[in-house]
């Protein structure tokens, strides 16, 4: 029996797109927020609430969504390799290379924010524990994300962050000056983005590769179990999702916006511990959305931006990279928090619905084709109408 694409993951993955876009914008229009600071243009009512509620609602949540639909399909590939008769190993390594290559690119030419290499070099440790047990795995998840949660509430208790982080007025100054930097030509943008290196590997190593591995291994214990392939809506565990998800996350959500975001390390801990969540409160709910005669559409209109989440996650990077700095519009400092959730969701829409036009005509999006070709290690077709297989 031919194999199936899982629309709701898909789905899922074009949901993710949104909320990633919504926290990388902010970085891409401005450089305060990447110094930890807000840009005194913008300290109006609607300004902190717009703020606030992408903290609360947003940060941090988004991308553990998209790391658990990684590891879920790093499930699918394995069936893949197994349906071809190909060596998963080689396969795999081929595909980690060929996302770190992108996630370079990434990083020097359009975003200094990447995450494809971390996700590389994590999946490097979900390749060689691709055996464990499920229930081995679903504890090794707990403890990674223990660690980090409790090294990030040692250190807000115990490290003096002045002795990190320079102050306010430092940091805005700095930002005013790298903002404007912005606005200048290549030269400017690539030294900007080749010297948020140092952190962004930092950053990789105490944050983002642990918590993205342990989301890793619960996708991974998921799309053994087959979990997304046979969702009805009316399952109880969704609903038990919601009830404890939604309270807990948004209360945990709150404290952290509240409490000065990723600039106070308390806060940022009762953001790390609630973030998954209220990510599983949104999975439950758009699942139970998506599987409602009345709003089952949703599946249909968000799954095409997940099919080629790739491109649309570079392709985001270059509407960025086009409107705030000096090689496009040049509105970098010049856009407000509200103004920027604008752009975002109009450029998500645009996404959505070249997405579906694209795959009426395309199997894979551009991005993916390369990844595709390199992971299976030979040349193949670029356009192929043929039915759309996993």
């Amino acid at each position: 029996m031919p194999h199936q694409r899982i629309h709701d993951v898909d789905a899922l993955r074009g949901f993710a797109l949104l909320g990633i876009f919504l926290v990388n914008i902010t970085f891409m229009a401005s450089a305060y927020p990447g110094n930890l600071v807000t840009d005194p243009a913008y300290s109006g009512v609607l300004d902190d609430a717009v703020r606030m509620g992408l903290e609360a609602l947003v940060s941090m949540k988004f991308y553990l969504l998209f790391s658990f639909l990684f590891g879920y399909s790093f499930t699918l590939q394995m069936d893949a390799a197994e349906r071809a008769e190909a060596a998963f190993v080689p396969r795999m390594l081929r595909r980690i290379a060929g996302l770190f290559v992108f996630g370079v690119l990434h990083t020097v030419f359009l975003y200094g924010g990447d995450i494809l290499t971390t996700y590389a070099v994590a999946c490097l440790f979900l390749l060689w524990l691709r055996g464990i047990r499920d229930r081995t795995a679903l504890r090794t998840a707990g403890w990674i994300y223990a660690v980090v949660l409790v090294s990030t509430i040692a250190a807000g208790l115990f490290v003096d962050s002045a002795s990190f982080f320079p102050a306010a007025e430092q940091a805005r100054a700095t930002a005013a000056e790298q903002t404007t930097a912005m606005l200048g030509g290549w030269g400017d943008i690539l030294g900007q983005h080749l010297s948020g290196l140092s952190l962004l590997v930092v950053q990789a190593l105490s944050l983002q590769g642990p918590t993205a591995l342990a989301m890793f291994l619960l996708g991974m214990v998921a799309g053994r179990r087959g979990l997304l392939a046979r969702v009805r809506g009316d399952e109880t565990m969704l609903r038990r999702m919601q009830w404890v998800g939604f309270p807990l996350g948004l209360a945990g959500g709150l404290v952290y916006a509240w409490g000065g975001g990723p600039s106070n390390t308390l806060a940022a801990a009762a953001g790390i511990a609630s973030a998954p969540l209220l990510s599983a409160a949104y999975v439950a709910t758009l699942l139970r959305l998506m599987h409602h005669p009345r709003t089952a559409w949703l599946r249909g209109a968000l799954a095409p931006a997940g099919r080629i989440a790739l491109t649309n996650y570079l392709a985001q990077s270059v509407v960025g990279l086009l409107l705030f700095t000096g090689i496009g519009l040049g509105a970098a400092g010049s856009v407000s928090p509200a103004g920027l959730v604008a752009i975002a969701v109009t450029v998500f829409c645009a996404q959505l619905a070249l997405s579906a036009l694209w795959l009426r005509r395309f199997r894979y999006g551009p991005a993916e084709w390369i990844l595709r070709r390199i992971t299976l290690g030979r040349p193949f077709a670029r356009r192929d109408t043929a039915p759309v297989r996993a």
